[in-house]
């Protein structure tokens, strides 16, 4: 032990040494076997009666991929290294504001659940695996006028995408 440093000092160090150990920042620790470098995200199989969504997870999960991590992404999953897999199992949307002045739902939550996971195509390996992926988007309707509503629904299923994107990438590297 360092000679120096005062007994109660010393018992702070190691605590505060001890404690760092295993420490990393969220989306950056990449427990993905260095033998994965192309990753292929086709898109996901559909339990539901969303059919936009499925594609746009698919687009946004590659998105993430490039911007966040060293792998490629690749359309082929015959080809690839890594294939991330999903199903959409649920999907529902329902208001949580109502406009006071027209009786209108002006605000609503999206809750989706998935099936996810992360296979090593070679060998079978399971990566990451998630049966009960669940992601809650809040999003506003926007009001043109008393009559007329602006239709999100692009909007908000390209704001969920994104969001399930940054989170699943996220677990993945981590191996949450």
């Amino acid at each position: 032990m360092v000679s120096w440093l005062k007994p109660g000092a010393s018992l702070i160090f190691a605590c505060l040494w001890l404690a760092s150990c295993g420490y990393h920042e969220a989306g950056k620790a990449d427990l993905v076997p260095k033998t994965i470098h192309t990753v292929a995200i086709p898109p996901f199989a559909n339990a539901t009666v969303q059919y936009k969504l499925t594609d746009r997870l698919a687009e946004a999960i590659s998105r993430e991929f490039i911007a966040r991590t060293h792998y490629q992404v690749i359309t082929d999953p015959q080809e690839a290294d890594g294939v991330v897999r999903g199903t959409v199992l649920n999907f529902v949307a329902f208001p949580i504001l109502i406009d006071p002045t027209n009786g209108r739902p002006s605000a609503l939550q999206v809750n989706v659940t998935m099936q996810v996971s992360f296979v090593e195509r070679a060998t079978g390996k399971v990566i990451y695996t998630r049966p009960n992926f669940e992601m809650h988007q809040r999003y506003e309707i926007a009001v043109v006028n008393n009559v007329t509503y602006f239709e999100e629904d692009a909007g908000a299923l390209n704001r969920l995408s994104r969001d399930v994107a940054r989170d699943l990438v996220t677990s993945i590297l981590d191996n949450f």
